[in-house]
């Protein structure tokens, strides 16, 4: 089994699809179909947004997905609570982090798999 931590904002921001016109709305399209590929596997799935993130997203959760706002606004505050998420993890549980931010990358431990934006997107038919 595995833990995917996503960081959300990375991931539906990765392309010019007119998401900054509503940030809500893009990100709760994005929960929506990271919800449904749950539906075809058993792993634990932790998507984590900066604040705020509307309650018709966090709404979505539920199963092997879990919605989480990092809990302070500002710069890198998705990345900081993915970092210390991955700190605070039980030994022997392997983690995969999703995301293109090459800051966070180099904030994570060798041990865990990264896997960029755009090939996640491609794996969910985002």
């Amino acid at each position: 089994m595995v833990r995917w931590l996503i960081d959300g904002n990375n991931v539906f921001g990765s392309r010019p699809d007119g998401w900054w016109n509503d940030r809500s709305a893009a990100a709760r399209r994005f929960t929506q179909r990271v919800a449904e590929w749950c539906r075809t596997h058993d792993d634990e799935v932790l998507l984590v947004f900066d604040p705020p993130v509307d309650s018709s997203t966090s709404e979505l959760a539920g199963g092997n997905l879990s919605v989480e706002e990092a809990p302070r606004r500002g710069r890198n505050a998705a990345d900081d609570h993915i970092v210390d998420l991955v700190d605070r993890a039980a030994d022997g549980i392997r983690i995969t982090v999703v995301t293109s931010d090459r800051g966070l990358r180099q904030r994570l431990p060798d041990s865990v798999d990264v896997i960029g934006a755009g090939r996640f997107r491609d794996v969910i038919g985002y």
